[in-house]
């Protein structure tokens, strides 16, 4: 059974060790391989993610029930993922990056590395500006409509609309490009 973000929200203000309990037991899995797809590297994607759990927990008086819980957790969790970024503001990491920490990724379900075409979809997707990158992640396979796609990214949802095509456009002509 999927908890829902109103249980999730009445627990954190309830009870909150039980509250947070129950987000990390919905958001944990998801947050880290929405920042690791950003990231690369397992270790990196580990310090962002734990960040972005402290962040929600000091910060979650401060949440806006008006607005998606989902949303909230995620633009926190994509603003940690791009501070780490912004330590490399010089390399463009890739999954050929033996710093990306490849050797990792390669144990998991994450990249099929016998899947040419899989490993050749991630490195488009990492050739995107981080903008389309987030947008493009966030939808495709995080599957979240435009609006909360918008919210995450502090954008409009024409904005949100117009990154993610714009990258699957890019992405179409990368993959076509490198046959």
């Amino acid at each position: 059974m999927v908890v829902k973000d109103k249980d999730i929200i009445l627990a954190m203000k309830e009870h909150p060790d039980k509250g947070f309990r129950l987000l990390m037991a919905r958001f944990k899995e998801p947050v880290y391989w929405h920042i690791r797809r950003l990231v690369v590297s397992h270790a990196d994607a580990q310090d962002a993610a734990q960040e972005t759990f402290v962040r929600i927990f000091r910060s979650f008086c401060r949440f806006d029930e008006s607005g998606s819980l989902t949303a909230w957790i995620y633009r926190i969790a994509t603003n940690e993922a791009l501070r780490i970024l912004s330590r490399y503001p010089d390399e463009q990491l890739s999954l050929d990056s033996e710093d990306a920490g490849v050797g990792g990724m390669m144990a998991d379900t994450y990249v099929d590395y016998g899947d040419l075409e899989t490993v050749k979809l991630q490195n488009a997707i990492l050739s995107l500006p981080a903008k389309q990158q987030i947008a493009f992640n966030l939808r495709y396979y995080d599957e979240l409509d435009y609006k909360e796609i918008a919210d995450i990214t502090g954008s409009t949802v024409p904005a949100a609309k117009a990154n993610y095509h714009i990258a699957k456009d890019k992405i179409i002509q990368y993959m076509n490009s490198h046959d």
